[in-house]
C-alpha cells in the first residue's frame, strides 16, 4: 500500500479512537514538518516546539479529517494554522536570517574544486538570505512546493484557494527570490 494511502487509513483509525496509530504517523512526518518550520521560521526551538504542537492538533482535531481527502493536505493546513499562531504568539523574536545560515554539510562532489566548493556555498549562503528576505507568504508558498515537495493540488487545499492561484503565486516567488538573490550578489560583489 503506497504510504499517502497508508496515511489516510492510519488518520481514519485515529479518527475513530486508535490513538495508538499517531505514533506511525509521527515518525513518518515530524522530520518534514521540522524542516517545513525550519525553512519558515529560522527557528530549530520554535520549529521543534511548533511540531509538537501539530501533532497534539491532530490528535484534538481528528474529528476534522474527512475520508478521501490527502491525510497530507490536512496536516499541512494544521501545520500552517499552528505556525501562523505560534508567530503571532512571537511577534519581535529573531528574525529568520539569523539561523537559516547555520552550519548544513556541502554535498560532496566527484572532483572537490576548493574554488568550486567556496562559490557553491556562497551561493547557498546567498540564497539562505535571499529566502529569509522574501515576504512570509512567498517563502510559505515556495517551502510547501520546492522543498517540501507538494503538488500544487495539495498547496490549494493548503491555502484554501485555486490550483491556479498557487501556480501564480509560485511563478511570483520565484520571480521575487531571484530578484532578491541577484541583489544580494551585487552587493557581495561590490
Amino acid at each position: 500500500m503506497p504510504e499517502a494511502r497508508a496515511d489516510n487509513v492510519l488518520m481514519q483509525k485515529i479518527r475513530e479512537g486508535d490513538l495508538s496509530k499517531m505514533a506511525v504517523l509521527f515518525e513518518r512526518h515530524h522530520r518534514a514538518l521540522f524542516r517545513y518550520f525550519l525553512r519558515l521560521s529560522g527557528n530549530r526551538e520554535f520549529s521543534e516546539d511548533l511540531v509538537q504542537d501539530v501533532f497534539v492538533r491532530m490528535l484534538k482535531y481528528r474529528h476534522t479529517y474527512q475520508d478521501g481527502n490527502p491525510f497530507k493536505a490536512w496536516m499541512y493546513q494544521v501545520a500552517r494554522n499552528a505556525h501562523l499562531d505560534g508567530v503571532q504568539k512571537r511577534k519581535g523574536e529573531v528574525p529568520l536570517a539569523a539561523e537559516v545560515g547555520g552550519e548544513q554539510p556541502e554535498p560532496a562532489s566527484v572532483d572537490p574544486d576548493p574554488g568550486e566548493i567556496l562559490r557553491r556555498r556562497q551561493d547557498l549562503t546567498l540564497l539562505r538570505r535571499a529566502l529569509a528576505a522574501l515576504p512570509a507568504e512567498k517563502r510559505e508558498v515556495l517551502v510547501l512546493s520546492r522543498f517540501q515537495n507538494l503538488k500544487y493540488e495539495e498547496i490549494a487545499t493548503i491555502l484554501s484557494c485555486e490550483v491556479g492561484t498557487v501556480k501564480v503565486r509560485v511563478y511570483r516567488a520565484i520571480k521575487a527570490l531571484s530578484q532578491i538573490f541577484f541583489e544580494l550578489a551585487g552587493e557581495k560583489a561590490s
